[in-house]
């Protein structure tokens, strides 16, 4: 009772260390491998190799594939979520240029890229699509109620929800023709646009 520790104990937390580094690298992997190769191409084998770590290992962790990208989903939106939480720690100061640039920004790096995929294969796959489209209204949710926060909009006035709205609509459109190719400069142009757009329609 009082107090000799075995070698099960010196290794128990060691190894779920180890475990939960596993699954963190395979959901990362994951989410690499649909950014980069879409659905068709993200195997449970092609991101068990990306993950460095056995197809063994990978099917402890998610014995299916649809077990491995439901996953994918909930830490795509969660990251996502966690990205959107970062973006002005110490809060926007009222800066809307800087804020539609962030959020454009978020919607055109690897994450959004990796949900847009996740999108695609949910639209074909039942398992995965109910899962993704739980997790996109929750992140809608947040994604408004923060942009709302770092614009200083006061939504009781008419037309500042949908403003704000619109703003999300249009980043999420510049996320999707980024796929193709990269936008930078006309982006930059429109974020401009928008933001002294923002300034009227806020206040």
């Amino acid at each position: 009772m009082g107090g000799v520790s075995t070698s099960a104990d010196r290794d128990r937390v060691p190894k779920q260390d180890r475990s939960r580094a596993t699954r963190q690298r395979l959901l990362q992997a994951a989410v690499a491998c649909l950014a980069e190769h879409g659905w068709a191409g993200s195997t449970v084998s092609v991101v068990a190799e990306r993950a460095g770590v056995s197809r063994g290992a990978a099917q402890h962790h998610f014995p299916t594939r649809e077990d491995l990208f439901t996953a994918a989903v909930e830490y795509v939106a969660e990251e996502r979520s966690t990205a959107l939480r970062a973006l002005f720690p110490e809060g926007a100061a009222g800066d809307r240029r800087a804020v539609a640039a962030a959020l454009v920004d978020l919607f055109t790096g690897p994450l959004f890229r990796a949900a847009l995929h996740l999108w695609v294969a949910a639209s074909d796959e039942d398992q995965l699509r109910a899962r993704v489209t739980e997790l996109e209204a929750r992140v809608g949710r947040e994604t408004h109620r923060i942009a709302v926060e770092l614009l200083c909009a006061d939504e009781s006035r008419p037309g500042v929800r949908e403003s704000v709205q619109g703003l999300l609509d249009m980043a999420r459109g510049l996320g999707l023709a980024n796929l193709l190719t990269d936008d930078t400069a006309r982006r930059e142009r429109v974020v401009a646009q928008w933001a002294a757009l923002l300034d009227d329609a806020l206040g």
